[in-house]
């Protein structure tokens, strides 16, 4: 959005400068990266990130402060999922913002999701780095919030994650991370905190405490576990643990999987409805919806549900998501009232309707203009404050931004943020 940058970026882009990149990424990480990683950075000013960061910071402490918004989400979470031993607060948090025209036409951020779960942290520190090196950019470009630098985020991040345990006894766990396509940021993790990366299924329960094997099958008691598994991946797959997620157990968490439901998408009507977010556009429950302004749909969609027309057979200007599915999985864009009506009266507290955004397109490509959204990663340690510290971008132009929806594409993909 800093034209003079752009127009500098692309008039010196090669495609070989890109295959370079590809190629640092892939010795760096033990691999080639399995999603499209974009040609190009974006160039921000800091102010838009920091108010971004101050927003997700602002809306997570309000969710944190209410009580009966707390416990309303602590009743959704799946049966089998309400894990043992949470903690006071989240060790990771990201928000995701749109940019869109308003009614003056400034570029403004729009929530699209926030979610109290950890993201690619050291992969997308190494990206900022190859885009910089490969594309010669400016060393007064800056990439860290939250007043970090190089160093002092490393230091963070080992903080959060690991905290005062030897790391041998701290282990990132997920489903079957050989193959997941995040598998390169849990290879950078490892190494750079001197972690071990296991599949969750393979944690070995011993009386009340928690054990892995290491390469040489060492039994190594588990003291912190760094959570990358998503309870959704889980239940798909039928994954059945060995332990017993519910029971306490003598290992603490790095990113509790409660707070992945309890700060989710399930906030998304409480926020719209609080007055303090214009941010956040206009959500409900689906039964909220379907019972209309007779019954607790929020003040925020009574616009919405007015001009959709309950007679309607689709709703154009809303989203269907369902409330603890990851990568955009599930989400449908104009939905008909027929599809609505469709899902079971039991289940419609477990999907959300929400208002559509136009992203505005900002960036200038050989493909014409393409879209951005702005996700900030935050940590927060133990004894410590909620603390944004990088931002993560993804380029689209279709309907979706995630990278697994703009395939066969260019210029498009996972990205990067650096600021002036």
């Amino acid at each position: 959005m800093i034209p003079e940058l752009r127009a500098a970026f692309n008039a010196k882009f090669t495609g070989s400068a890109y295959a370079q990149l590809q190629q640092v990424l892939a010795q760096r990480c033990s691999g080639p990266i399995q999603f499209r990683v974009a040609e190009t950075p974006i160039f921000v000013s800091k102010s838009l990130l920091d108010e971004m960061a101050g927003l997700g910071a602002s809306m997570a402490h309000q969710l944190m402060a209410d009580s009966e918004y707390l416990a309303g989400a602590r009743r959704a979470i799946p049966a089998g999922y309400d894990v043992a031993g949470q903690t006071t607060h989240p060790h990771f948090l990201t928000a995701d913002f749109a940019l869109i025209r308003d009614d003056s036409g400034a570029l403004v951020p729009r929530l699209v999701e926030i979610q109290a779960f950890p993201s690619v942290f050291a992969y997308q520190l190494e990206l900022c780095r190859a885009y910089s090196e490969v594309f010669g950019l400016s060393p007064s470009l800056g990439i860290f919030l939250g007043g970090l630098n190089e160093r002092s985020y490393w230091e963070l991040l080992c903080q959060t994650v690991v905290g005062n345990h030897d790391p041998e006894n701290v282990v990132l766990t997920e489903v079957d991370p050989l193959h997941q396509k995040t598998f390169p940021d849990f290879e950078l993790t490892r190494r750079r905190l001197g972690i071990a990366v296991i599949d969750i299924s393979s944690v070995e329960p011993e009386g009340n405490k928690l054990y892995y094997r290491d390469q040489s099958n060492r039994r190594i008691p588990i003291r912190r576990i760094y959570n990358r598994a998503i309870a959704d991946e889980l239940i798909s797959r039928k994954v059945n643990l060995p332990f017993d997620l519910t029971r306490p157990w003598d290992a603490e968490w790095a990113g509790h999987p409660n707070w992945y439901f309890l700060i989710s998408k399930y906030s998304i009507p409480f926020l719209s409805d609080s007055g303090r977010f214009p941010e956040v556009p206009p959500a409900c429950f689906v039964d909220q919806f379907l019972d209309g302004p007779a019954g607790k749909l929020p003040t925020s969609m009574h616009v919405l549900w007015n001009q959709a027309g309950h007679s309607k057979p689709t709703y154009d200007s809303l989203l269907l998501k369902p409330l603890f599915s990851f990568a955009g999985k599930g989400i449908e864009f104009s939905p008909a009232r027929a599809r609505l009506e469709a899902i079971p009266a039991g289940e419609r507290n477990a999907y959300i309707l929400q208002q559509r955004m136009h992203f505005e397109p900002t960036i200038e490509t050989p493909f014409g203009l393409t879209q951005a959204e702005i996700r900030i990663l935050y940590m927060w340690p133990d004894g410590g404050d909620l603390t944004p510290a990088l931002s993560l971008v993804r380029l689209g132009r279709g309907k979706m931004m995630g990278v697994d929806h703009n395939k066969n594409q260019e210029w498009v993909g996972g990205s990067a943020a650096f600021y002036v």
